[in-house]
């Protein structure tokens, strides 16, 4: 379906030229809406005056088939009511987008070429992804960033064309900026690796949250605050929406954020909505950590 347009509050339509003989009023909206495409309780005749007869549209926006060379239409519908004449200057006019009900087949092309010139924007940025690693080891260069090279290399085959937009301290607002940053450069996909545990220098979700106070951010396990570095009740992963972007926050072990791609990869591909997405990739890794903390018992146990 083709994209709406916002009327900006300029919701009048006028007919000029109208002469009125005992018309009934409600039948002229009925008209109207009919032609337009609309519901009778969207449309209400609000003046007549001076053989000008005014509707007003009530509502925010409209399609650009409901406007689009409707102006005959309208006019003939009007024009067989009884009560109502039309004059040889009878014209619709309006002011904003409701003013297209004047325009001809020609407008209706452009403007079908620009919505697809638009969604062919849309697919590309979607494809564009920005890697943001975080930590400050990473950022001192003390360890090799291995999550983001494996990120790189999952989406590269998998047609997303991804940069790396650097390491970041462990610092929210720097974090939620740098990824808004990215947002508004084109990147429809955000990933950012490490700062996801229960520690007090964990705030990549936080950043996450920041940005889209509703991101999901399932968690992955739980802890009591208070035990050892433990100020968080858990660790726990974000999928967050930010301005048509998707922003996806993984855990730093790279055997984690290579289980996480594999799940991340094709709920992209499918269109999976942020909490389908999060909640998938968290049982996964779910699914790694009581594999590692059966393992560890076992080893305690001999």
């Amino acid at each position: 379906m083709s994209a709406s347009y916002d009327l900006l509050d300029k919701k009048e339509l006028r007919i000029t030229d109208v002469h009125l003989d005992g018309a009934d009023l409600s039948e002229l909206a009925d008209a109207a809406a009919e032609v337009l495409d609309m519901a009778r309780e969207e449309v209400l005749v609000t003046d007549y005056l001076d053989r000008v007869l005014t509707f007003d549209i009530l509502r925010p926006t409209l399609y650009p088939h409901q406007l689009l060379d409707r102006q005959d239409a309208l006019l003939t519908r009007l024009g067989s009511i009884s009560g109502v004449r039309l004059g040889e200057n009878a014209r619709v006019a309006s002011n904003g987008i409701l003013g297209w009900i004047a325009a001809d087949g020609r407008m209706e092309e452009t403007l079908r070429s620009a919505e697809r010139i638009a969604e062919q924007i849309a697919a590309r940025v979607s494809r564009r992804a920005v890697i943001f690693s975080t930590g400050g080891e990473v950022v001192a260069g003390e360890i090799r960033d291995t999550n983001r090279e494996t990120i790189t290399g999952f989406l590269e085959a998998s047609g997303f064309l991804p940069e790396f937009g650097g390491a970041l301290r462990d610092d929210t607002v720097l974090i939620a900026g740098a990824i808004r940053a990215a947002v508004h450069r084109g990147h429809g996909l955000v990933v950012t690796t490490g700062g996801v545990g229960a520690e007090d220098k964990d705030r990549t979700v936080d950043a996450a949250l920041l940005l889209d106070p509703e991101a999901a951010t399932p968690y992955l396990c739980h802890f009591e605050p208070g035990h050892g570095r433990h100020v968080r009740d858990g660790v726990r992963i974000a999928v967050a929406e930010y301005e048509g972007s998707r922003i996806v926050c993984l855990p730093g072990p790279n055997d984690e954020v290579r289980a996480a791609m594999e799940v991340l990869i094709p709920g992209l591909d499918r269109g999976w909505p942020a909490p389908r997405l999060a909640e998938a990739i968290a049982e996964r890794l779910r699914g790694i950590l009581r594999t590692r903390m059966s393992m560890k018992k076992e080893h305690d146990h001999r």
